[in-house]
């Protein structure tokens, strides 16, 4: 038998070494580059109305506008509105009514829409619930997050049907406990905004009704302070450009967004699909969204939940979504 002097073993490890090595980096993609452009601190929602953000953020598309984008995410558009009104954050979505509030009372501008959906609020009991018509709900306990969109669209719903909410007992709940409290018969109907009546309904609950019908698509904004605007329209412009992709991608490849909607929220890829085909996905400031704040604003003035109504004119802003149309 030939012997190897302890040197030949010693070459031979560094053989095989080198080969993993390379063959590790032969199956390993490379890490995208950091962005190294202008930053924007951006606070949104982990829901499915929001899915346009979360596209943006995982696919790079804000990074391939050269932005550095820093996210802040919560789930509900009351957070997104205090870090952003708070000077935590430069852009922040929200849903209409949290929108419209926040235009009114503090220097903040809606420069787009990116999402919405007449019946992406719904109301949803107990599969087995006595609870057929709206008048049912008297006497019982529903679950809202206030100061939502969810919670205006309910009170503009009630209106339309004739329900005196004073009637109901309306309680206070983060839409990530609704579940349990209706499953556990905690509260009788709960009313939120997708995907919270999606997953209720796969542990149990029956739709009861939606929020629409009452001409208000409930949109999704992207509002930004005032004064970063001012300083920074290249960056807001780029910025649209690249939620006008993360939009596009949605409409495109819809199955493959339902799965990184999944993954980044904990749903299934059937409860995200489903609850993404109750909203439409466009970049837009068109008429139908600015006659939905206009309704919304409108409403909120006549529940005294505003003090006056906001000037849209000086607090709407589309050259930004011009500037990236064009582009």
């Amino acid at each position: 038998m030939k012997h190897y002097p302890p040197l030949s073993y010693v070459r031979l490890g560094a053989l095989v070494a080198l080969l993993a090595l390379l063959s590790g980096c032969a199956e390993r993609a490379p890490a995208p580059p950091p962005a190294t452009g202008p930053t924007v601190r951006f606070a949104y929602q982990d829901r499915v109305a929001d899915a346009a953000s979360i596209i943006a953020v995982e696919r790079g598309f804000f990074r391939d506008e050269g932005l550095d984008v820093k996210p802040f995410v919560f789930s509900s558009g009351p957070a997104c509105s205090e870090t952003l009104l708070s000077g935590g954050a430069d852009i922040g979505t929200m849903g209409d009514t949290t929108a419209v509030i926040a235009v009114a009372r503090s220097p903040v501008t809606i420069i787009a829409s990116h999402g919405g959906g007449e019946h992406r609020h719904r109301i949803v009991v107990a599969a087995n619930s006595a609870i057929r018509s709206p008048g049912d709900l008297i006497g019982r306990r529903l679950a809202v997050k206030k100061g939502t969109s969810t919670y205006g669209g309910l009170l503009a719903w009630a209106g339309a049907v004739d329900l005196d909410l004073t009637r109901v007992k309306v309680t206070e709940m983060r839409p990530e406990d609704m579940g349990d409290a209706l499953i556990s018969g905690a509260v009788d109907a709960i009313v939120a905004s997708e995907p919270t009546p999606s997953i209720v309904e796969e542990r149990g609950g029956r739709e009861l009704a939606t929020l629409g019908g009452l001409g208000n698509t409930y949109p999704i904004l992207l509002v930004g302070r005032s004064e970063f605007l001012a300083s920074e329209p290249d960056t807001a412009t780029a910025f649209l450009r690249a939620m006008r992709r993360a939009a596009q991608f949605i409409r495109d490849h819809p199955d493959q967004a339902a799965d990184i909607i999944a993954a980044k929220s904990g749903l299934s890829s059937e409860v995200a699909a489903r609850a993404m085909a109750h909203h439409y996905y466009t970049l837009q400031l068109d008429e139908n969204t600015r006659a939905s704040l206009d309704e919304i604003a409108a409403f909120l003035l006549a529940q005294a939940m505003l003090d006056e109504a906001p000037d849209f004119s000086q607090r709407i802003d589309d050259t930004f979504l011009g500037a990236a149309n064009d582009s």
